[in-house]
């Protein structure tokens, strides 16, 4: 069966920055993704999170495209909440170097249990706070 050009795009997905237009001023950036899936590492049954990204760039920020795409190749993998979260966190951290960074991974309630984690970095992190990468 070919692979369809969408599920390519996917297989291919790599965080990319850009330029921060502002590297000046402070400023947030908040996305959220509400259809973000991945699969029960215990189970296989399917797992279902909006994931929201807060940051205050410094050099870089995150081409959103390309964050569709990453997010998306979570869809096939065996990952816990709490893996998936901090997987996310720490190759945005390390592709942007933002100033301050938070991931949450609210995950749908399944067997009447509803998950939320949250991942922050210290304020005013510096580029040196690299993150050990767990993919």
């Amino acid at each position: 069966m070919t692979k369809k050009y969408g599920e390519d795009a996917i297989e291919k997905a790599r965080l990319e920055p850009w330029p921060n237009p502002c590297p000046e001023r402070d400023y947030e950036v908040t996305i959220s993704f509400p259809e973000f899936t991945c699969l029960c590492p215990r189970s296989g049954y399917p797992d279902f999170a909006t994931i929201d990204i807060t940051y205050i760039p410094d050099k870089n920020i995150v081409e959103l495209k390309s964050l569709k795409l990453y997010l998306n190749s979570f869809r096939n993998r065996y990952i816990s909440h709490e893996e998936a979260t901090n997987v996310i966190f720490s190759e945005l951290m390390n592709v942007l170097e933002p100033k301050r960074l938070t991931v949450i991974g609210d995950f749908y309630p399944r067997g009447n249990v509803h998950t939320v984690i949250k991942v922050s970095s210290p304020q005013n992190c510096s580029p040196e706070t690299k993150i050990e990468q767990t993919s």
